[in-house]
């Protein structure tokens, strides 16, 4: 059965310096009320690298602690030893499993990358892993040769997430015997009826029935349409503005140099999505 993954939001306390971990159980429990089968935390829409190394390992172990469905800990970040240290972090916390995208800034070369995939891999081991496609984040694509190779290396290469569009971007990474989430809310049925295991949607971060749905019948116009209208406005704060304004106690806030809703533009998203 195919599976939607929440890429779930990071609740900070006014200000958006501190993390409010009083949020994050009520929080899941929306997302798991209504129909997801797990989340993502700390990626891009959990504004995952705007924190630091102590502030995710704190979130982990107290989202793993309280989460009523499995938690993927996204353990990206800027360098290998610090990726490894958050994937060794997740295994000990009870995650799920590890996702990492491809380091940011720097091109990185296939050996290299090879090389700090399979640091990370074996960190987190037996921990399934999963290598995170969003080429639009890390500046290049992870060549497909590397996954294969990496499979060849490891044992707990699981799947990839992979958020990239159009679909013939997705294609190439359809690999036999890996797990694909699709990231692209409008691609989900595309990629469903290709053999993708599911998606993890930054959508279902605020809108998790959308998304379940779009994921059961296999049609995802309209969350792919939902998708675009949120991407009117700055995305965090809007879905964090979503989901409190849906009754959940999560603050708008998020971590600089992201920006929150003006007055007119909380109005206008509220309305549109009302």
């Amino acid at each position: 059965m195919a599976r939607t993954i929440a890429a779930a939001l990071t609740p900070l306390r006014p200000g958006g310096e501190e993390l409010d971990l009083d949020a994050v159980e009520p929080y899941l429990r929306y997302l798991a009320d209504r129909g997801v089968d797990g989340v993502l935390l700390l990626g891009t829409t959990g504004e995952g690298v705007s924190f630091s190394l102590s502030e995710r390992k704190a979130l982990l172990s107290h989202t793993a602690s309280v989460s009523p469905v499995p938690v993927l800990a996204h353990c990206g970040a800027q360098t290998t030893t610090d990726t490894a240290a958050l994937a060794a972090h997740a295994a000990e916390t009870g995650a799920a499993g590890v996702a990492v995208i491809a380091p940011p800034y720097y091109q990185v070369d296939e050996p290299a990358l090879l090389a700090h995939f399979e640091t990370a891999a074996r960190a987190c081991a037996p921990l399934p892993f999963y290598v995170y496609e969003l080429e639009k984040a890390s500046g290049y694509a992870i060549p497909v040769a590397v996954i294969e190779r990496l499979r060849e290396r490891v044992d707990n290469v699981a799947g990839l997430k992979v958020s990239d569009a159009p679909f013939a971007k997705v294609e190439p990474y359809l690999l036999d015997g890996l797990d694909v989430f699709i990231g692209a809310e409008a691609l989900i049925g595309e990629g469903l009826a290709a053999g993708a295991a599911g998606c993890v949607s930054g959508l279902a971060s605020a809108f998790p029935e959308v998304v379940a749905s779009a994921v059961a019948s296999g049609d995802s116009t309209a969350a792919g349409q939902l998708r675009a209208s949120v991407e009117r406005f700055p995305r965090h704060a809007a879905l964090k503005a979503v989901v409190r304004a849906r009754g959940v106690p999560m603050q708008e806030d998020v971590r600089g140099p992201l920006r929150g809703l003006t007055d007119d533009e909380r109005a206008e998203l509220l309305g549109l999505v009302a």
